[in-house]
């Protein structure tokens, strides 16, 4: 039978397929031996500093700050292949640091500060975190409460304030830190700070246990008269809420795509267990009622990569739609969670024992419908981009 490509597939060429199979054979080298190992101890730093020798970290950052200048879909080749590892916790922890940190300051920031956070982040010498979660703040970014005092005798920043549920929080040389300058001014009284965690006052406080993500470490973050000075902030004083609205966009789309590939990682995973697993005298798989789960899934993953493929083709062309995207992230989340689901289902008893990845794809992925927007915020953006 002919098949016809589909149009969201276009978006990879020869190179980005060159590209995958070096990440793959990366992957299965040096990440899928010790996943299992992460899950006791965190990734080691050690892992991203040797995909910086490879060049893994900057494969859409400019060649002069040492990356490999090549384009957005590069991005999703890489969340697609690390999800393939089967540690959401890995691929969590590298995201927050590749396509959540770097891009903006790529996008906002100095010289000085593209030298001095994009060029060794590329090498994977620095490993950066992301600040705007609050314990009374989260999707309601609105509601932070940080702050950042300007001290005029000293021409310094004077910060105060805590951050939770921080992705690389203690491992981290710089946090990129959303803070609020004007507490009178709305959203324009936002400004983002890059805060050198080596700095005084900077307190990693505690390290939370999570009920998945083993793999990444997570850090409740005190900020206890930090300061910092004008060369610290990144972009312009009062612009901190367009730019991290900014951000989310594409963490948005890359979140559906390495979520998707994760999802892929665990359909794969009880394709071959369902094969194996024989019950009432035949492979698990061939029971209709375990083909119909195995149809299902393969409808709605096809389904939402197509949708992640379009929203990144739609994204690298220069557009904002903040619709697509919020659909991609809500599609391909949801999606996500079914399957792992569905895919724990299917292993019964088994799945529910550590020793299958199955249980650990099952609690990792949960938190995809939480992070970088959750289900209710995405649904309202959605709504209201209709006029309601």
């Amino acid at each position: 039978m002919n098949t016809v490509e589909s149009p969201a597939r276009s978006i990879f060429t020869e190179d980005h397929d060159a590209l995958r199979e070096s990440i793959r054979a990366f992957v299965d080298r040096e990440v899928i031996p010790h996943v299992h190992a992460w899950e006791e101890t965190t990734f080691p730093d050690s892992i991203v500093r040797r995909m910086g020798e490879l060049g893994f970290l900057g494969l859409s950052v400019p060649e002069e700050y040492g990356g490999q200048g090549g384009d957005y879909f590069t991005n999703i080749v890489l969340a697609e292949e690390i999800a393939r590892a089967g540690s959401g916790g890995f691929l969590m922890g590298l995201s927050v640091h590749t396509d959540m940190v770097m891009p903006p300051i790529l996008e906002f920031g100095t010289e000085e500060q593209k030298q001095r956070y994009v060029t060794p982040g590329v090498a994977g010498e620095q490993i950066y975190c992301l600040g705007i979660t609050e314990p009374d703040a989260g999707s309601d970014v609105a509601a932070i409460k940080t702050r950042a005092v300007r001290d005029e005798g000293a021409g310094e920043w004077v910060i105060n304030g805590a951050k939770t549920y921080i992705t690389n929080g203690h491992r981290a040389s710089m946090c990129m830190l959303v803070t609020k300058t004007d507490p009178d001014a709305g959203y324009g009284g936002f400004t983002i700070f890059l805060v050198p965690m080596d700095a005084p006052g900077v307190l990693v406080e505690q390290k939370l246990e999570k009920m998945g993500m083993h793999a990444s470490d997570t850090a409740l973050l005190a900020f206890q008269d930090v300061r910092v000075p004008d060369s610290a902030i990144l972009g312009t004083v009062g612009k901190g809420f367009q730019q991290i609205m900014w951000e989310l966009q594409a963490e948005r789309t890359i979140a559906a795509a390495g979520v998707t590939g994760y999802a892929q990682y665990a359909f794969d995973k009880t394709v071959e267990y369902a094969s194996e697993r024989r019950t009432f005298g035949r492979p698990l798989g061939q029971h209709q009622a375990i083909r119909h789960k195995f149809a299902q899934m393969a409808t709605e993953l096809e389904a939402a990569r197509d949708l992640v493929y379009a929203t990144a083709a739609s994204y690298a062309a220069g557009a904002y739609d903040v619709r697509k995207i919020s659909m991609a992230k809500l599609f391909a989340t949801q999606v996500a969670d079914r399957v792992a689901d569905q895919c724990m289902q299917i292993h019964g008893g088994a799945g529910y024992m550590k020793e299958y990845d199955i249980s650990r794809v099952y609690r990792d992925v949960r938190l995809y419908r939480i992070g970088a927007g959750a289900d209710e915020i995405m649904l309202d953006v959605i709504g209201k981009s209709y006029g309601f």
